[in-house]
């Protein structure tokens, strides 16, 4: 299955993709522009897309937040996006050379957050939890490109990606403490590319972007591949269901470290309907 190139290549690094029914009139896409500091984002309904700026060098996830607007993951922290859209930058966590990248939100409403050396060291990354209150805190030492994370349509339990280790992990959901026990689940290191985002559908099928293979694999927990959806641009990097009906498949796509005139596609936004859909009881940052 292919997938339809539906935007030119209007960014240079793009990730974190999703959908919200609390965004636009009725449901809209948004994805950043990360090392830009920018999100933008999709009205399907005219094709529109706008940008926004955050403040930040870097944007490297955008989640919808209850009472409107969003929550974000920027270089070194958290910001937040008011209903009316104005942006305000929380206190910076660390100062390292280190900075965001994928995120989700957890079924108590809190916003979970990893990150990335700029380096690419190996253990020199973090996950990092914003709670409803305001307050941070470090969950996770020792990783090293902390990427795709979402959760089971029961909220039981979550399946995460740091890009080395070549496979996904699955962790338990605890109301206590929240993200506990992870262990290895699926290897990937057969496939072509790493794995980098990741999405789970309304029945529990894994659909994860391989970056440098220019695919995206559906997969079953016991790691038989489903379907495999081909992109034109080989840096794909993260996936989302969307649209009123959560029928399409927008994947985002990268021309980081890419020669002027290489892969000229890079940077688009893609989308394929491959026959699932996505979960309707989205999670909302709750402060």
């Amino acid at each position: 299955m292919d997938a339809a190139r539906i935007t030119d290549s209007l960014c240079y690094h793009t990730e974190g993709p999703r959908w919200s029914a609390t965004w636009g009139d009725g449901g809209a896409l948004r994805w950043v522009d990360m090392l830009a500091g920018d999100f933008l984002e999709l009205d399907p309904r005219t094709g529109a897309i706008s940008r926004t700026a955050t403040g930040s060098p870097v944007v490297a996830c955008v989640r919808p937040r209850a009472d409107g607007g969003a929550v974000l993951a920027v270089e070194k922290g958290f910001a937040l996006q008011d209903p009316d859209g104005t942006i305000s930058l929380l206190p910076e966590l660390w100062s390292e050379d280190v900075r965001m990248n994928e995120g989700a939100i957890a079924p108590d409403g809190s916003f979970y957050a990893g990150t990335m050396a700029y380096s690419r060291a190996e253990g020199a990354a973090s996950m990092w939890r914003l709670l409803p209150d305001g307050s941070s805190r470090r969950v996770a030492t020792g990783l090293t490109t902390s990427n795709g994370l979402d959760f089971t349509p029961d909220r039981a339990r979550a399946f995460y990606i740091d890009t080395p280790t070549h496979r996904i992990d699955i962790l338990d959901w605890d109301d206590e403490h929240g993200l506990v026990e992870r262990r290895a689940l699926i290897d990937l290191s057969e496939e072509d590319g790493n794995p980098d985002g990741l999405t789970i559908d309304a029945d529990g099928r894994i659909w994860v972007a391989m970056n440098g293979a220019g695919t995206v694999l559906c997969l079953e927990e016991s790691g038989e591949v489903l379907e495999r959806i081909r992109v034109g641009a080989r840096q794909s990097t993260a996936c989302t269901f969307g649209g009123p009906d959560l029928a399409t498949l927008y994947i985002t796509t990268s021309r980081e470290n890419l020669d002027p005139g290489e892969d000229p596609t890079a940077g688009s936004l893609y989308a394929v309907e491959p026959g699932a859909r996505g979960q309707a009881d989205e999670l909302l940052f709750r402060g």
